[in-house]
């Protein structure tokens, strides 16, 4: 056996045990793991350098205990911080998660798909979704299991934030602050957070019978370069300013940061900026960025359960209410 790898069936003679009792002690979720038996076969494995296959073994159950999650970009800070809460709740159910990034591209997202369920992971959760999407569609017709995280298409099993709700709360929080000229940066409206955030700001400004500037409705990208691009068209107006943005994501606000920076603007004083996500980065800029708070492992924990384990035990759309974070980036008017 110099040169050649151990196998399971001489584990078990070496033990004095069965071939299937071996492969049980082995394995972590067997009840018997910890017992004296199971551990003097792991004491021999190791001695006799065998290693497990845990991807045959898992396909001889019929799952890989594997998930697959897609995410737009792992550059976006919610995208990461999504991803990370997801694998560490996977790790607590002895599930190894595995991330593809699709950018923006429905044909590019259809390949990932298709990659994923070829190495047989057992779930998928996917941030990538768009309002109508054929992709997604295509799960449900195909009953691959699936959950959708921050956004959703209203018709798979969803985990996301009340975005409509928290929408309104930013934007009340401005008019509270004595603001009537708020602007809106925004991600494009064919996703669905996009969407209901927009949604939010429209009631919020209307319920308070201000007037909505349809120049200061600015739909680019969710990135910083998006924000920065959108503060320059609204800082570099001749026109009529805002006295107060807000920005649909947090990446957003600090691109507007940048922006207004940039253009001799004082943030906090002459005009306020809040965000959404509340991102580790926004209470560490030099003036603390009011935001929006979502509960990412909260959202995790439940898109993974709607992935691997949803037997009607949920709603379709599950939904968590955000909450304001305040602090220096918003001031009375």
């Amino acid at each position: 056996m110099d040169n050649k790898q151990i196998t399971l069936k001489e584990i078990a003679k070496l033990a004095g045990v069965s071939t299937s009792t071996a492969s049980r002690a082995l394995d972590e979720r067997f009840d018997n793991y910890n017992s004296k038996i199971a551990k003097n076969i792991r004491e021999i494995a190791e001695k006799h350098g065998y290693i497990r296959n845990i991807i045959a073994s898992n396909l001889r159950r019929g799952t890989t205990r594997t998930i697959g999650v897609l995410v737009p970009y792992l550059s976006d800070t919610v995208m990461a911080l999504l991803y990370e809460n997801i694998a560490n709740i996977a790790e607590r159910h002895n599930y190894f998660t595995v991330v593809a990034t699709a950018g923006n591209s429905k044909e590019r997202e259809r390949e990932v798909i298709k990659s994923l369920l070829d190495r047989k992971v057992d779930a998928l959760i996917l941030a990538t979704c768009s309002l109508d999407d054929e992709n997604i569609a295509s799960l449900r017709r195909n009953k691959i299991p699936h959950s959708l995280i921050l956004r959703t298409d209203g018709q798979s099993y969803s985990s996301i934030g009340d975005d409509k709700a928290g929408a309104y709360i930013a934007t009340k929080h401005l008019i509270d602050l004595g603001h009537k000229k708020i602007a809106l940066i925004n991600g494009p409206i064919k996703s669905s957070n996009s969407k209901y955030r927009q949604e939010g700001f429209i009631e919020a400004m209307k319920t308070s019978n201000l007037k909505l500037n349809k120049d200061w409705i600015i739909n680019l990208g969710f990135d910083i370069k998006s924000g920065e691009k959108s503060g320059d068209i609204l800082f570099s107006s001749k026109k009529e300013r805002p006295t107060a943005i807000f920005a649909t994501n947090d990446e957003l606000a600090i691109g507007v940061m940048s922006s207004a920076y940039n253009h001799g603007i004082a943030i906090g004083k002459d005009v306020s900026i809040i965000g959404y996500g509340d991102i580790p980065l926004s209470s560490r800029l030099p003036i603390p960025l009011t935001t929006i708070q979502i509960p990412f492992e909260y959202m995790a924990e439940r898109a993974f359960n709607l992935a691997i384990n949803n037997q009607g035990h949920y709603p379709l759309i599950n939904m968590v209410t955000p909450t304001l974070i305040s602090r220096k980036s918003t001031s009375k008017i």
